[in-house]
């Protein structure tokens, strides 16, 4: 009686499990065909770095309607994502203590102040001091595919908006007792070498200010997940 209770259970967890991912799949197919309607503006918005689409060409019969594609999924995604995160949390929650849950639902905010942060900061500073560099390296002038274009500056704030998801998940690993500030402390070194890596390896060009600007906040984001884990561990 018990096998077969137990089993019951887990086909009743798989079948709450289809009915979120099937509730995060409707919103988000419905916030990309919403996002189609104000695409274009996005668009004309990334492109203001380099002056404009009038900066920009296609060579391509369907680079315009890919990246036009492209951006409206992209859009799409990200407005569905407090929906999607809803979702996998009101399948999580039932199995998680009253300080889990209360953790939890404190660490959704600040992830999302974070990687805006961390995409601002990619959009509004690295951007236009990596842009001349990189359009006129060796003193002649590039013309920009307005399909590399976006691909490189999508992935570009992605990629540092999630570095500096860095404090929350020094903060998670410290409630969890798998890392101590002490530690963070005494591998500063170490800290700096693989930011400066993450620099070289994210960072659009080997220009050295340009890397600088990247490492420095994230040097600031390290002294902050060091605060963060004493505060964890207290």
């Amino acid at each position: 009686m018990k096998e077969t209770d137990r089993k019951f259970s887990v086909w009743e967890h798989l079948e709450e499990l289809r009915r979120r991912l099937l509730f995060a799949v409707i919103g988000l197919v419905i916030c990309v065909t919403l996002s189609f309607f104000f695409t274009e503006k996005v668009i004309l918005f990334l492109s203001n770095p380099v002056g404009g689409l009038e900066n920009l060409q296609a060579i391509e019969v369907t680079e315009n309607v890919s990246v036009y594609m492209k951006v409206a999924l992209l859009s799409g995604f990200t407005i569905s994502l407090p929906w999607i995160f809803f979702q996998l949390l009101k399948f999580v929650i039932p199995g998680l203590t009253k300080t889990e849950r209360r953790w939890l639902i404190l660490s959704i905010p600040f992830a999302t102040i974070l990687f805006l942060l961390g995409v601002a900061f990619a959009f509004y500073v690295m951007l236009p001091s990596a842009l001349p560099i990189l359009t006129q390296f060796l003193g002649i002038n590039t013309t920009i595919r307005v399909k590399s274009y976006v691909d490189f500056i999508t992935n570009l704030m992605f990629w540092i908006g999630v570095s500096f998801e860095l404090p929350l998940i020094v903060f998670i690993l410290a409630r969890l007792g798998l890392i101590r500030a002490k530690t963070l402390i005494s591998g500063w070194r170490y800290a700096i070498i693989a930011i400066a890596i993450m620099a070289a390896l994210i960072t659009p060009t080997v220009d050295p200010v340009n890397m600088a600007i990247f490492m420095l906040p994230l040097i600031l984001l390290y002294l902050l997940s060091i605060l963060l884990a004493k505060f964890a561990q207290k």
